[in-house]
Order: C-alpha cells, then sequence, then structure tokens
C-alpha cells in the first residue's frame, strides 16, 4: 500500500499492535501446525466458527492473511528481542 508521498507502507511492527491474547495464540499455534477449523474447535471445546473468528483477530494483529503465513508469523515473534 502506498503512502499519499508515494512510499511503501511495511507490515506493522508487533511492538506498535496488540500482542496476542492466550486463546489466539493457541490457536494460532495449532492452525499454524495444519489443523481445520473443525479440529482446533474439537480440541478446544470450542465451536469452528469461535475458531474463525480468532483467527481473523489473529490475521489482523500479525498483519497476513492467510494460513499459511501464521507459523513463519509467529517464528518471527518469538525471535524478535524483547
Amino acid at each position: 500500500m502506498a503512502s499519499r508521498y508515494g512510499e511503501k507502507a511495511g507490515r506493522r511492527s508487533l511492538e506498535a499492535s496488540v500482542p496476542l491474547t492466550a486463546q489466539e495464540a493457541q490457536i494460532a499455534r495449532l492452525a499454524g501446525d495444519g489443523m481445520t477449523n473443525v479440529a482446533i474447535g474439537s480440541q478446544l471445546f470450542i465451536s469452528p466458527h469461535t475458531v474463525e473468528w480468532h483467527l481473523r483477530k489473529v490475521f489482523v494483529k500479525l498483519g497476513i492473511v492467510s494460513r499459511k503465513q501464521i507459523r513463519a508469523s509467529l517464528a518471527e515473534d518469538a525471535a524478535a528481542p524483547p
């Protein structure tokens, strides 16, 4: 996305974004491991719709658009200095 000055906006830094909640982080890890919403919901005793809702929030917070990006984004977060 370009700004009005022609500069491209990069990915939001995690310092500027809201951290994942414990449940969002758990769901993100499971989705990153390739589990479906149904399987995640079954394991966590929540509905697949609730899993979907949490994943949408995770995508926004991590600045990603695909489940395929979850694992790499979580790895980057873990490697980032505190």
